[in-house]
């Protein structure tokens, strides 16, 4: 074994290992950044405004597991919006308001069709009332 010729090979082997290091992050970094651009296209907006209605959901429920029932309670009405997303609603059949989390709402869509209402997801998806 030759002394001399290890001690020159060492630092080219190094620096391909560095080279090496350096590719494979710039890789990782590249399919991060399609992965979030590939999630963020399919975020939904979530602009809400006073009057609209909306669903809450039940976070206790986790408590009480059960397969068939609703974690969404609602509908309710959106009275205002805080700067610090905090939202206060009101229920259809109470004048009691009460504040909630913003990331504990959803948009309720409905339509009137004739004496009955129409969830408009159930449209959307084709499965009919």
């Amino acid at each position: 074994m030759d002394w001399d010729e290890a001690g020159k090979l060492q630092p080219f082997q190094m620096n391909k290992m560095d080279e090496f290091r350096y590719h494979a992050h710039e890789s990782a970094a590249l399919y991060k950044e399609k992965m979030k651009h590939y999630h963020d296209v399919k975020l939904l907006k979530r602009d809400f405004q006073p009057g609209d209605s909306v669903l809450l959901f039940n976070s206790r429920l986790k408590l009480f597991p059960s397969k068939l029932k609703s974690k969404w309670s609602g509908p309710f009405t959106l009275v205002s919006i805080s700067p610090n997303g905090s939202m206060e609603l009101k229920s259809d059949n109470r004048t009691r308001t009460f504040m909630v989390n913003g990331h504990r709402v959803k948009h309720y869509h409905w339509m009137v069709d004739g004496d009955k209402i129409v969830n408009a997801h159930q449209l959307k998806h084709g499965t009919g009332p």
